[in-house]
């Protein structure tokens, strides 16, 4: 949006600044705005670069891992008082990335031996017809007590859950369950 204005602001000794706004549908109280402004841009895009030199400085100290929750608590330590937002921005425009360690749980080990299962719906999820494709999937949620799991059955044509059960186990039984809700409630076509 800064592109009009500084337009205006390279051809006003060519042409008089009412004129330009006016060609341009631009505000002439705006451009003054966006002229005004310019200082503190400049003084924000100077204070991010300094920020982004501490950023980069801790991020070398710790050979790289630092992610911006240690690098927004060690600025902390410093004195620093600087809002972790701003310093994930910082980070984010420099491709500034921490390492993470933490492993991804997946409910599922997969058989190296087993066929894959035929995709029976071929991608298409959409249907016309309640009751006539359902989608399924199980996850986890972390509970005081321990691990909850869930399965749900999806109609593809409500989005609706058509059936669903919980359990503190992940087991086929689960699964069935849930797919004996949705046929309990007496809307799957057969087949």
């Amino acid at each position: 949006m800064s592109e009009p204005y500084r337009y205006i602001h390279t051809e006003k000794a060519n042409y008089p600044i009412t004129l330009l706004c006016r060609v341009l549908h631009v505000a002439r109280s705006s451009y003054y705005a966006w002229r005004e402004g310019e200082a503190a841009r400049r003084r924000r895009r100077a204070a991010d670069d300094a920020l982004a030199h501490e950023i980069t400085v801790l991020h070398l100290a710790s050979r790289r891992t630092y992610g911006v929750p240690r690098i927004h608590a060690e600025l902390r330590r410093r004195g620093r008082r600087v809002n972790r937002k701003r310093i994930a921005r910082v980070m984010g425009e420099r491709d500034i990335r921490g390492v993470t360690r933490r492993k991804h749980r997946s409910l599922t080990r997969p058989d190296k031996k087993a066929k894959p299962a035929p995709d029976l719906i071929g991608r298409d999820f959409h249907a016309d017809t309640p009751g006539t494709k359902l989608v399924g999937d199980i996850t986890y949620l972390p509970t005081a007590e321990g691990w909850l799991y869930l399965a749900c059955w999806l109609d593809l044509a409500t989005r609706e859950a058509a059936g669903y059960a919980m359990a503190d186990h992940h087991r086929a039984e689960l699964v069935v369950t849930a797919l004996d809700m949705a046929y309990g409630r007496g809307n799957l076509q057969p087949g």
